[in-house]
């Protein structure tokens, strides 16, 4: 049973979902001749479902001293924060903000919920 879909098809009545950029981090970096190092990453679309966060996860955020302008996005997939053991810098997403409509992008900082087919990540505002 796919219950992601379920209430998903429920709260884009209220919240659509959004296009974004989903910027994966491969792990790595590639080093130019000036010793300027690049991340290797991989991007491609995907359907977001952005939030803002409830007061619990907010003081939950606040005692790891995670500061900055946040939401919380929901996504089909495994999307992951700074993975220190597989060298990877952590994912971004890139996507509109709904009132001004300015593309921004926005880092994963913690990833709250997982599961086999969706997961419900931070992502703060670079």
């Amino acid at each position: 049973m796919n219950l992601r879909h379920t209430v998903n098809a429920l709260t884009q009545t209220i919240n659509p979902n959004i296009s974004a950029v989903l910027i994966r981090s491969s792990g790595g970096y590639t080093t130019d001749a000036t010793g300027h190092r690049t991340p290797v990453v991989t991007s491609f679309q995907v359907k977001a479902q952005v939030q803002g966060l409830s007061a619990r996860e907010i003081a939950h955020l606040d005692g790891l001293n995670i500061q900055g302008v946040m939401r919380g996005v929901y996504l089909y997939g495994d999307i992951e924060g700074v993975v220190r053991t597989d060298q990877k810098g952590g994912d971004t997403l890139q996507f509109r903000e709904t009132l001004t409509g300015q593309m921004r992008t926005w880092r994963v900082v913690q990833v709250l919920e997982t599961w086999p087919d969706w997961c419900k990540v931070v992502v703060v505002m670079q």
